[in-house]
């Protein structure tokens, strides 16, 4: 869901971007995070509990937590909150802590 009319507020028509998540193709719009297009596009599990897989959202929505970690381009731990989105993206659902990354 995107908010696309307010009473108050005007939005600028913006560029879309493509990107996928889990394989799947979806659109976002320059400007976005991760998170906020993915949300756009109806996911709202970003990541899951450790211990006990329970589903978790947005919380902080400034990159202090782990509720938002996915593995962006191959690269685990990318905090989405806060990761600008860019097109062709390749954004996969994390499970658990990730791996350690090698440049």
């Amino acid at each position: 869901m995107r908010v696309n009319q307010h009473p108050i507020l005007s939005f600028d028509t913006k560029e879309e971007i493509t990107f996928t998540f889990n394989g799947k193709p979806m659109k976002g719009m320059m400007g976005d995070t991760i998170a906020s297009a993915l949300h756009a596009n109806g996911v709202k599990k970003l990541s899951e509990s450790i211990h006990l897989k329970r589903p978790r959202g947005f919380y902080c929505a400034i990159g202090n937590c782990a509720s938002c970690n996915m593995i962006v381009d191959g690269k685990p731990n990318v905090r989405t909150c806060i990761t600008p989105l860019k097109e062709g993206m390749r954004v996969e659902f994390q499970h658990g802590k990730g791996h350690v990354y090698e440049t």
